[in-house]
């Protein structure tokens, strides 16, 4: 009786989280800002929108600025390189997982371009614009739409910040696009600050424009060359899109992955691979006669009620603390496949030790219940910005391409708030983004399906987030762009407030990253990931050293670097942190026990698939262990 109202509790949370959603919520609490500081504007410390980052550290500056104008950048950069201090531009809004944007030193500057977002020109008839850093991607998008122009491949989260996304390398999804399916594929002059000699007043403006190789190091620059002051963008005449998202079974998944980016334009995939399903988004362009005023408010990014968020988190909490495994065999002796199946098999099981009891379950369930409410709310769409009626959903780019509605709101005293608000007991992820090529994907998505067949329920953490979201790249001319056509992986999965404590079913996630990293030669998102995503990485990308010479060219001081920057460029070592527990946030790869959670029963072993792979196992999922 006890296991059946924890999974009626279950069911219910997942409803009340999805109706939340559901809901045009028109209060709510903004962010706060990422920067704080003890007096006035020195003293600071700075983290991310998440207020962590992949080691846990807080990172410290002396001072921070905020500039108006590329006068005043100009200003503070000869300034400081006089005095040869380290610099940081930091945005407004602060996605990045990584530490990007902690000066180094105590006596670190950053430059924050919150006050620097301001649309400086919009010519029509060449279809271009020019903009600030610090516009948000909303802005942008906006903007363009009312001079009826579009950029047609941008981020999904519209939360970020023009520098932000030339920093990181962020995009859309396409194949189509001739320009690329990234933002920085559409930029064609930038205007960049940087540290200069005596000669030049220590600070120097340039100006970078199509045909220009060191543009192709400013697209993506992960902010170690200087300070952007002003981008121009190619866009398009605006036009509509036509989306219908369809669930099919995964059988087929390997096959449909390299195909099914070129039948459609702005084409993605989610794959839940604990339910065998995926969702193929189907979106391409159409007439703009074409009827429909469709919406895309994605469910994800909308305001929460933060009481629904804590008790998901206290129910996510309970079943990874409580139950480091569950039995795998269904009551038949077989593997069990499916929610029912595992509810089934706990019902059997109930009364017994916390490591065969039922928390697996229950996870599972709530995620199959997730999936089955987004699906019925259309995972935000909508036919005219109110009510869902039915595919296709039909309507202008600039309302469908990306959203992020909790980042504009009212103070409701954090009532409801964005769901990883650091504030509020809300989610607390990783998220792993790494890209394959295109010939790739099949061999390595049948790998992930060798692992989902011999633990299928190890993958219901994952299908309660996002699944596994896959987007289509195309290959870019910038030196830390992708050289080659990709699908991006993306995943998003539980992480403990405590760094000491394991994850159900840790081994499986990081085989997967291991297999995407090292046996497919994955590239990871220059914004997201954990230390271990960077081993080895700048080492794939083919100009990497022409955009080490533009960096000694522009900031031979090293002034724009930090530690992490050096790290990830292999300027210096220092990227694994070796230590006790390391491997446990992917600060490491496991090559001992002790880097694992050996006390808690999780060992360093081999892959179950890539026998390469280091990963913690806990000794209840190893073969040989005694079920009964």
């Amino acid at each position: 009786m006890h296991f059946h109202k924890q999974i009626q509790w279950q069911i219910l949370l997942a409803y009340m989280i999805i109706i939340s959603f559901t809901i045009l919520l028109v209060r709510s609490t903004p962010p706060e800002d990422h920067i704080r500081c003890s007096s006035g504007n020195t003293n600071c410390t700075i983290t991310n929108s998440y207020a962590t980052f992949p080691d846990r550290s807080i990172c410290h500056a002396a001072e921070v600025v905020y500039p108006t104008t590329e006068e005043e950048l100009i200003s503070i950069v000869a300034n400081a390189t006089f005095l040869r201090r380290k610099m940081k531009v930091a945005t407004s809004t602060s996605h990045s997982i990584p530490k990007l944007i902690c000066p180094e030193g105590e006596n670190g500057l950053i430059i924050s371009t919150k006050d620097l977002n301001r649309t400086l020109n919009i010519d029509k008839s060449a279809m271009t614009i020019t903009v600030e850093p610090g516009m948000l991607l909303r802005q942008l998008i906006n903007e363009s739409a009312m001079a009826g122009l579009a950029i047609p491949y941008v981020p999904y989260w519209w939360g970020v910040t023009v520098g932000g996304i030339l920093g990181t390398g962020a995009h859309g999804s396409s194949l189509w696009g001739e320009s690329g399916s990234a933002v920085h594929d559409f930029v064609i002059q930038i205007r960049i600050v940087t540290p200069a000699g005596p000669d030049e007043g220590y600070a120097k403006v340039r100006t970078l424009q199509n045909g220009d190789p060191e543009l192709d190091a400013a697209r993506v620059s992960l902010g170690v060359l200087g300070v952007i002051s002003q981008v121009t963008l190619q866009l398009q005449p605006m036009f509509k899109r036509s989306i219908t998202l369809l669930e099919k079974n995964d059988s087929d998944l390997a096959d449909q992955v390299s195909t099914f980016g070129r039948q459609h334009e702005f084409a993605d995939l989610t794959w839940y691979p604990s339910q065998s399903k995926v969702v193929y988004r189907i979106d391409d362009r159409v007439s703009s006669g074409t009827p429909g005023n469709g919406v895309y408010d994605i469910a994800a990014f909308r305001s929460v009620p933060s009481q629904y968020l804590a008790m998901a988190r206290s129910l996510e909490e309970s079943q990874e603390s409580r139950g480091t495994s569950v039995g795998r065999e269904c009551v038949t002796g077989s593997v069990c496949t499916s929610p029912m199946e595992m509810a089934a098999y706990g019902l059997t099981r109930n009364g017994e030790s916390q490591e065969s009891t039922s928390d697996v379950v229950g996870k599972c369930a709530t995620a199959a219940q997730t999936l089955s409410q987004l699906a019925v709310a259309a995972y935000g769409l909508t036919n005219d910005g109110m009510a869902f009626n039915g595919y296709p959903v039909v309507g202008y780019n600039n309302q469908l391409q990306s959203s992020g509605t909790c980042l504009d709101s009212l103070e409701d005293a954090l009532a409801t708030s964005c769901p990883w608000d650091p504030r509020i007991k809300g989610l607390y992820f990783f998220y792993t983004a790494i890209s394959i090529s295109l010939s790739k994907t099949k061999d390595f998505i049948e790998d992930v399906k060798k692992l989902v067949a011999l633990q299928p329920e190890a993958f219901c953490g994952l299908d309660l987030y996002i699944g596994i979201l896959m987007r289509y790249v195309t290959a870019s001319t910038a030196y830390l762009g992708k050289d080659e056509d990709v699908v991006e992986f993306d995943m998003i999965y539980y992480r403990s407030k405590d760094p000491m404590s394991p994850r159900i079913y840790q081994d499986i996630l990081e085989e997967i990253e291991q297999l995407a990293l090292f046996k497919y030669g994955g590239l990871p998102h220059w914004g997201k990931n954990k230390n271990m995503a960077f081993i080895g990485a700048i080492k794939k990308y083919k100009s990497a050293s022409e955009f080490l010479k533009v960096k000694m060219l522009y900031d031979p001081l090293g002034l724009f670097s930090n530690e992490w920057t050096d790290q990830i460029l292999e300027v210096k070592d220092g990227i694994s942190i070796v230590k006790e527990n390391c491997a446990l946030e992917g600060l490491c790869i496991c090559s001992e026990d002790v880097h694992c959670a050996p006390q808690k029963g999780y060992f360093c072993r081999p892959g179950k698939v890539y026998q390469e792979a280091r990963v913690c196992v806990h000794l209840s999922y190893e073969d040989g262990y005694d079920w009964s």
